[in-house]
């Protein structure tokens, strides 16, 4: 790492833009600082998370997530840059298979709750969709690669699995659904 930030405020946003990873200014109503700051807040997101109580293994997937979400934020702020690979979107795919065989087959659509960790879960797993249809946008505009947006998928998919896997560890049970419950 070459700078240190020992300012934190620069001042050099005031106007209402802010530095991309190569140096290009742009409005901070940029489709690509929209983009980046979706992906921040998924990240913060999981780090809420992370404060509960969860399996090790669980835990140790989610900072490993928290790593990879930094790379692909440094992948958004800097155009042409390429830190999210496929061999990572295989790993999401790889864990999500495995923590959902563990799991019983849903037979019904289930509600975001149960335990408070599997709540946060289905918060954070809401606000990557969220990242995800930003970084579609931004690739209508922009080249993008596919990987980052490949990687907010399988991302979304893991955090559903996991909300079922933290309802399962709590004591807790899948909250299903009832159609027309108060019809």
């Amino acid at each position: 790492m070459g700078h240190r930030l020992s300012k934190i405020y620069t001042r050099t946003g005031d106007a209402g833009t802010t530095g991309l990873g190569n140096g290009n200014r742009v409005s901070k109503n940029s489709l690509r600082i929209h983009t980046l700051g979706e992906v921040d807040e998924a990240n913060a997101a999981i780090g809420v998370l992370l404060c509960e109580e969860m399996p090790d293994e669980v835990r140790q997937l989610l900072v490993n997530v928290q790593h990879d979400l930094f790379d692909l934020g440094g992948e958004v702020c800097i155009p042409g840059m390429e830190m999210i690979t496929a061999k990572q979107v295989q790993h999401l795919e790889d864990e999500l298979d495995r923590f959902n065989d563990d799991l019983e087959p849903l037979k019904d659509f289930i509600l975001p709750g149960g335990t408070r960790a599997a709540a946060i879960c289905h918060q954070a797993r809401t606000i990557c969709r969220r990242a995800e249809r930003m970084i579609v946008a931004l690739g209508q505009e922009e080249a993008v690669n596919d990987a980052p947006r490949q990687y907010l998928n399988r991302l979304s998919d893991l955090l559903f699995v996991l909300g079922r896997v933290l309802n399962r560890a709590g004591g807790q049970g899948d909250v299903l659904w009832q159609k027309r419950k108060n019809a």
